[in-house]
C-alpha cells in the first residue's frame, strides 16, 4: 500500500466514522434488542497469502457450530430479519471501518478471502493479494450481483463450495488484477462513489440485461 493510499484511507475512515457513528450505534441497539448477542460476526480472513486478520461485520445469521465456506442458498434459512436488511443495504460491513483504521483493509481492493481458498489457489491469490484487501472494489461492484444469483441457487454446502470455487473465484480474481493494474487515488474514489450510488457502478447495466448461465 502506498503512503498516499494509506493517508486517503485514514482521512476517509475518520470522516465516515464521524458521520456514520449514529447509524452504527443505532444498528448495534437494534440487533441487540431484536436478535441478542453476539452483535458482531468476526471471521478470519487473509491479508496476504500468509498473514491473517479478524474481519468484523454485523451478525446477519443465526449462529451454528461448524460453519464454513461462503454463504449460499444452503444458509438462507439462517439469515435473520434484520440480517436481510443489513445485507441488502450492505450496512453489515460498517464495522470494517475498524479494520481500515487498523490497516487490515483499505477502502478499495480485492475482498479478503478465507484461508481455505488461498490454500486451494495459492498461485492465484499470490497475485491478487499483492493489493491490500478492501471493503469494496472492482470485482465487488461488477460481479457481486451475479455471484449472489449463482450461490443462492445452491442447496447444499458442497454445491455452494463447488460453484464458488469453479465460477466465482477465477472471475473475481481476474477483475481484481485489472484493478491492480489501474489503481490510484482517483480510481479508488470513483469506486467508493459507485458503491454508494450503485446504479452508476461499472457493469451494472450489463448485469441487468443478462442472467447468469446455468
Amino acid at each position: 500500500m502506498t503512503p498516499m493510499k494509506r493517508i486517503f484511507d485514514l482521512g476517509a475512515v475518520v470522516f465516515l466514522g464521524t458521520i456514520l457513528s449514529p447509524l452504527i450505534i443505532g444498528l448495534i441497539v437494534v440487533i441487540l434488542l431484536t436478535e441478542g448477542r453476539p452483535i458482531f460476526y468476526v471471521s478470519e480472513r487473509m491479508k496476504t497469502p500468509d498473514r491473517a486478520f479478524k474481519l468484523w461485520k454485523f451478525r446477519t445469521m443465526r449462529v451454528v457450530e461448524n460453519d464454513f465456506g461462503v454463504s449460499g442458498g444452503d444458509k438462507a434459512d439462517r439469515i435473520t430479519p434484520i440480517g436481510h436488511f443489513l445485507r441488502r443495504t450492505r450496512t453489515d460491513e460498517l464495522p470494517q471501518l475498524w479494520n481500515v483504521l487498523r490497516g487490515d483493509l483499505s477502502f478499495v481492493g480485492p475482498r479478503p478471502p478465507l484461508r481455505r481458498y488461498v490454500e486451494l489457489r495459492p498461485d492465484l491469490y499470490r497475485q491478487v493479494l499483492k493489493s491490500r484487501p478492501g471493503i469494496t472494489g472492482l470485482a465487488t461492484l461488477v460481479y457481486h450481483h451475479t455471484e449472489e444469483e449463482l450461490l443462492n441457487t445452491c442447496k447444499t454446502p458442497e454445491e455452494t463450495e463447488a460453484v464458488y470455487v469453479r465460477r466465482c473465484v477465477p472471475r473475481k480474481a481476474a477483475l481484481d488484477l485489472v484493478y491492480a493494474r489501474r489503481r490510484n487515488v482517483c480510481v479508488d474514489f470513483r469506486l467508493m462513489v459507485a458503491t454508494v450510488f450503485r446504479r452508476w457502478a461499472p457493469g451494472r447495466q450489463g448485469r441487468e440485461r443478462r442472467q447468469p448461465s446455468p
